[in-house]
């Protein structure tokens, strides 16, 4: 089986904030665009038109529906806080790989194709090495890898590590896809093993977490939980705007005049 390297001073990784994430797919196109050219491809795909594709995307995006949930006042003298009513709301969970500090992927390889970087953290495949056992896909609790039917290999996020150390691109496109795709900037970039980045900060400011820390493998990857909603805030009606028609320049007129007939 396949060893891991000593701890890595720097921690490349993601934060992705779960309150900011809208559901659109961005991330994962953009993993779909890049990474079909780059130093994983190709990322086939099965059957796109058909009733039952399949294909190889390093980036998935589920939603859940969350229940709305009912105030509480906190146990007496346990110290417990007050919490607020929470509205139903829709959660949208970005899943790639988490880059693990201890990768039961890599561990559990038998010919040393998964691996992980000594210099950044960065958990990679070496698809020469790869015999296609699955063995990582079943050791992954986070179903982080992805099989390659066509080309009988497992594959899986690089952190498009073929972006962020290519002195080709500017210094500001230096970031995974996923990252400069994001439209409402859910998804953050750098090195979590510096307590002094941006991203570290914004792990201590926002209360970061990582998936499933009960299973010991130290997610590199951090989440941003949704901020608390105020249920009555969401159930307040928009204020009815009023417009007076005289106020409005000459062709403004005339225009609310014609689309009012």
């Amino acid at each position: 089986m396949t060893a891991l390297p000593p701890p890595s001073k720097k921690k490349l990784g993601l934060v992705i904030d779960l309150d900011t994430c809208v559901g659109c797919h961005a991330c994962a196109v953009s993993c779909k665009e890049w990474n079909t050219g780059g130093i994983a491809a190709p990322l086939t795909d099965e059957r796109p038109y058909g009733e039952d594709p399949s294909g190889v995307w390093f980036n998935r995006v589920h939603s859940y529906e969350l229940a709305a949930e009912p105030a509480s006042t906190g146990c007496g003298g346990g110290g417990d806080a007050a919490v607020a009513a929470q509205p139903a709301m829709t959660l949208h969970f970005p899943r790639s790989c988490l880059h693990c500090e201890e990768p039961a992927c890599v561990t559990v390889c038998p010919t040393g194709a998964s691996f992980k970087r000594a210099e950044d953290g960065i958990v990679l495949v070496d698809e020469d090495k790869c015999i296609g056992c699955k063995l990582c896909s079943w050791a992954c609790p986070y179903g982080a890898r992805e099989y390659s039917p066509v080309e009988g290999v497992m594959k899986k996020c690089t952190l498009c590590i073929d972006r962020i150390y290519n002195e080709n691109l500017s210094e500001a496109e230096r970031q995974p896809a996923c990252v400069q795709a994001c439209p409402t900037r859910a998804r953050h970039f750098g090195d979590l093993g510096d307590p002094d980045s941006a991203v570290s900060k914004l792990v201590a400011e926002r209360g970061g977490v990582d998936l499933m820390p009960q299973l010991g493998y130290r997610p590199t990857n951090k989440y941003l939980p949704p901020r608390p909603r105020r249920a009555e805030e969401a159930a307040a009606p928009a204020p009815q705007e009023t417009l007076d028609p005289q106020a409005l320049p000459g062709v403004l007129r005339w225009l609310d005049k014609v689309l009012s007939r």
